[in-house]
């Protein structure tokens, strides 16, 4: 028996590989294969799991793989098992008391339900624990192995993860708060985040945004310390594992900024116009799953299908980040190019007076034409899809609602003309009508006080549960932020020129303004750019280990990317809904996958931000643009990957406990 941990993932060979697949390999190579070796002669074994390793494992591997690897047979460790003695089992699970405690009830005894036990724990095991696991002579004996895999992150994109803390908002930017809630929220968080480091081999510069206080008499909360109580919980284990772990680095390679949600409240709930973000946003999806209509084989009604919208699907991934407009134009384009191309398709859509190509039709040549069923059939998907989201748009008014959420979020829009269109348009969805307050009480929060708040409510007629969540926009905000003077680092007044105030300033020359409804970005864009260029304020983000002030976020053998000439900014009131086909912009999904394989080889040393409380579609954008731009890879992860009627709910439970009192106060 050994207790150690996996051996390193650059074991596997010398090119690239990004988050995902790094954890594939060492969840399928280091633990699943490496179970076959040793003492081991079972052809066939049993993989036993708990409920959050079963989902590290769903988010990078699939069953295929994991059949593959010798895997007949998948099990939760809390369910009653069927005894296979003459079979070995491969344990993936948390190092809980529990847990160890079910494995050695497994293990023990005359009987043992498996032949023999690989255990691989998610973290670091406790000291108390092993010797809990060595007092049992009878399971000694048992054990292959016993390691700490270190991996306790789900990797739900190339560049993005998450620590599954979905109640991390409620956790700690509750309004009555529990420290002790909160600490026990920062500790499982800050120990998942630090096994993404132990899965990349990476030590990192540790940043965070420090607390903000004005003076003396200005209360410093738990919620102001959020970023700074994470940082000192990640560096400790960060030193455990520089202390302990074979081949982990002992000189900084990286660099970790952490944020919290209170770093960009409108990211969450501003509507974002790329084709994931819509996908998510409008279609009521349930994670990455899309149910999608395809003729009956039999000529019967239309079947439903499940689809997954993910990496493996090339259309996806080329489309994912694409304007909306774009993306539905590249489809058309798609699909006229197969049916110019190919003479059967030719003869088939000829059929139809040569009009445009429904989803329809295209399933129709599906049929007609069987030999090309997977190719046009991706594409049937897309276009059923982009096709549904542009009948909501337009149903819904969306186009001008989105015009107003930008002009307000740039200040050239203001209350009186957010409280018009509120009154005016009474076909605007109750969840449109929020999430356009939620902005409105961002940018002049001093408006939602008193009495003025309650004359907002009964003006827009919202129910006092969506007011609940416009009023707790404040808990994000922080006591210090919403008292600060207008001239702070992050102030809401950017431009003099304009009357009306602004929670952004326009970025003149970005590509962002090629589209309309494109204007906007989220705030971790500037950050990252910032602490590329060594620009990032010392003061209001400390660095935990603090770096030398030659250390401007490059390897020594890397030169500062240099940043594109400036482009000409277009009117922001030109209707330009889709870029011109001959751009190139250098971050679209299918630049970065031309030039991916080769780019990633020369690229600086890798970037990480983490977001407590929710991260968005629209900020793993921008690190997958970032990426390419900068020439660093940029990882995102934060406690969860939020659509925005997912964060509404959440910021409602805020103060759920308090609703009967309010309401009893108004």
């Amino acid at each position: 028996m050994s207790l150690s941990d996996s051996d390193s993932s650059s074991s596997y060979g010398s090119d690239y590989k990004n988050l995902r697949q790094i954890s594939r390999e060492r969840l399928l190579y280091e633990m699943l294969r490496s179970a076959k070796t040793g003492n081991s002669k079972s052809t066939w074994k049993v993989l036993i799991m708990d409920r959050l390793t079963v989902k590290i494992m769903s988010y990078s591997c699939k069953m295929a793989d994991i059949t593959q690897e010798g895997v007949s047979l998948v099990e939760d460790i809390y369910r009653r098992r069927q005894p296979l003695p003459s079979m070995d089992a491969i344990y993936f699970i948390q190092p809980t008391k529990e847990n160890v405690i079910m494995f050695l009830s497994d293990m023990s005894g005359k009987s043992p339900l498996y032949k023999k036990a690989f255990v691989f724990f998610s973290s670091p095991i406790s000291r108390e624990l092993v010797s809990h696991i060595k007092k049992d002579s009878s399971v000694l004996t048992r054990i292959g192995a016993l390691r700490e895999m270190n991996l306790e992150y789900f990797a739900i994109d190339s560049q993005g993860f998450i620590t599954d803390n979905e109640r991390a908002l409620e956790e700690l930017f509750v309004d009555e708060e529990d420290s002790r809630k909160g600490d026990a929220c920062l500790n499982v968080m800050a120990s998942r985040i630090a096994t993404v480091f132990a899965s990349l081999r990476e030590f990192p510069f540790v940043r965070y945004r420090a607390a903000k206080s004005l003076d003396v008499t200005t209360m410093t909360t738990f919620r102001d310390l959020i970023p700074t109580k994470l940082a000192a919980r990640i560096w400790d284990c960060l030193i455990q594992y520089k202390q302990k772990t074979e081949h982990f680095p002992q000189t900084e390679t990286c660099e970790l900024l952490i944020l919290d949600r209170s770093i960009d409240q409108i990211a969450p709930i501003i509507h974002e116009w790329t084709y994931d973000a819509m996908c998510h946003d409008l279609l009521n999806m349930e994670g990455n799953k899309y149910v999608h209509e395809v003729l009956s084989k039999a000529g019967g009604p239309p079947e439903k299908k499940d689809v997954l919208l993910e990496e493996h699907d090339p259309v996806w991934l080329e489309l994912r980040h694409a304007h909306i407009a774009d993306a539905g134009q590249r489809l058309h384009e798609k699909m006229t190019n197969f049916v110019s191309k190919n003479k059967a398709a030719k003869i088939q859509h000829g059929s139809r007076d040569g009009g445009e190509l429904s989803t329809r039709d295209l399933q129709q040549m599906v049929q007609a034409l069987p030999q090309y069923s997977e190719q046009i059939d991706k594409i049937s998907l897309h276009v059923e899809i982009a096709e549904k989201i542009s009948r909501i748009i337009r149903e819904s008014g969306l186009r001008e609602l989105g015009q107003l959420e930008q002009d307000l979020v740039f200040g050239d829009a203001g209350m009186t003309d957010v409280i018009k269109f509120l009154t005016t348009k009474e076909d605007a969805t109750r969840e449109n009508k929020l999430r356009l307050l939620m902005i409105l009480a961002t940018i002049y929060p001093e408006k939602f006080e008193g009495e003025e708040g309650h004359n907002i409510m009964k003006v827009v007629r919202l129910p006092q549960d969506d007011m609940n969540a416009v009023n707790n926009m404040r808990l994000l905000a922080g006591a210090s932020e919403t008292k600060k003077s207008s001239t702070g680092a992050f102030s809401l007044k950017f431009d003099i020129h304009k009357k009306k105030r602004a929670a952004r300033k326009d970025r003149t020359g970005a590509e962002e303004t090629t589209w309309q409804l494109s204007r906007f970005y989220p705030m971790i864009e500037e950050l990252i750019e910032k602490l590329n260029k060594g620009e990032l304020s010392k003061d209001e983000y400390p660095c935990m280990n603090d770096p030398s002030p030659t250390f401007h976020g490059t390897s020594q053998s890397t030169p500062m990317h240099q940043a594109p000439a400036p482009h000409s900014m277009r009117s922001r009131r030109t209707p330009t809904w889709a870029r011109p086909r001959n751009s190139e912009d250098g971050y679209s999904s299918d630049s970065i996958l031309r030039h991916a394989s080769s780019d990633f080889k020369k690229m600086g040393q890798r970037i990480f931000v983490f977001i407590v409380g929710g991260a968005t579609r629209s900020e793993l954008r921008v690190c997958h643009k970032l990426t390419s731009k900068l020439q660093r890879e940029v990882i995102l992860g934060s406690s969860s990957l939020d659509d925005p009627p997912q964060f509404i709910t959440k910021l409602k439970l805020l103060t759920a406990n308090e609703l009967s009192l309010e309401d009893l106060q108004i």
